[in-house]
């Protein structure tokens, strides 16, 4: 039987009461679950984490010695149980080391999808699907009128102009997604990237993740080549330079408001669409479907009288 509370909403996260852990919490706890590594859904200073290996290293980059008190590391599809509910680690394909938690109790199977995409990309593992009574997903991009476009087809509009670029992306996943992306079909164009993207670089290629070719930003570079240079950068240094000349800036993201100033306009989403979202639910085959991480409403308006669709948020 399906229990209604076995993940609870709180002000700090979703809450396992049966297995007293926290799923992605916004605060320190005693437990932790981590799905990946992003900041809004890995804090430090938990004393106990649950997670895989490059989440664990990318949260000891972040934060340091508060990171975590303790780090409990897990494999893909290595089963390990927490005060009587058995959850395991599969891949999410949304960044390296990402998962999708499997959590089992009483014979029923929770599955929490944490941020997932399902387009293809080399940087990180591809995910892969699990049956499940329960389908825990974000619903980031959760309506009819969202489509993710073709990400080879959205870097080659990086080709239509030589002048330089100053490229916006998020530091971890986003950025080693592009610089393969650009190396791949922008062969023109040389990387330069900002000093605080290269140690996450380094932890992907330390997992033998061959980004491609990428420099670490320098001045007088940028200085001397006046075309084909894209020079990388997180997104609060790219808010910072807003007023930079003889750039054009690009800020690479699923969302629409975010393009509004950029003089190109480039969308690639490390989340799911509408149909990217459907299309989990038929692999999964849950009896009840809940939603975390964005609104849920359509989606339970489409499965009306089909499917059960709680909201979580």
């Amino acid at each position: 039987m399906i229990l209604n509370d076995f993940l609870v909403p709180t002000k700090i996260g979703l809450f396992c009461a049966y297995g007293n852990f926290y799923l992605d919490p916004k605060e320190a706890v005693k437990e932790a679950v981590i799905s990946h590594a992003h900041g809004d859904h890995a804090v430090g200073g938990n004393l106990n984490v649950y997670c895989t290996d490059a989440t664990a290293q990318f949260m000891v980059h972040r934060y340091k010695k508060f990171a975590a008190v303790n780090f409990h590391v897990r494999d893909y599809h290595h089963e390990f149980v927490l005060n009587g509910v058995k959850i395991s680690f599969i891949p999410a394909g949304h960044i390296l080391g990402s998962a999708l938690i499997m959590m089992e109790f009483e014979g029923v199977k929770y599955l929490y999808t944490g941020d997932y995409k399902l387009q293809p990309d080399p940087t990180c593992e591809p995910i892969e699907f699990a049956a499940a009574d329960v389908l825990i997903t974000e619903t980031t991009f959760a309506n009819p009128d969202t489509s993710h476009p073709d990400p080879v087809e959205e870097i080659k509009k990086l080709n239509s102009t030589s002048v330089n670029i100053m490229l916006g992306a998020y530091a971890l996943g986003k950025s080693q997604r592009l610089i393969r992306l650009i190396n791949d079909h922008c062969p023109e164009k040389r990387i330069l990237v900002h000093h605080s993207i290269v140690p996450f670089i380094k932890i992907y290629e330390k997992f033998g993740i061959d980004v491609g070719r990428y420099e670490v930003y320098d001045r007088k570079v940028m200085k001397a080549n006046p075309a084909n240079l894209i020079y990388m950068v997180p997104p609060m240094v790219y808010r910072s330079y807003i007023r930079a000349i003889n750039v054009i800036r690009v800020f690479v993201t699923g969302w629409k408001h975010l393009q509004n100033k950029n003089e190109l306009q480039v969308y690639i989403s490390d989340h799911v669409d509408w149909q990217e979202i459907v299309g989990t639910i038929e692999r999964v085959k849950p009896r009840e479907v809940w939603t975390t991480h964005g609104s849920g409403i359509q989606l339970k308006s489409f499965y009306e009288n089909i499917l059960e669709v709680k909201l979580l948020s």
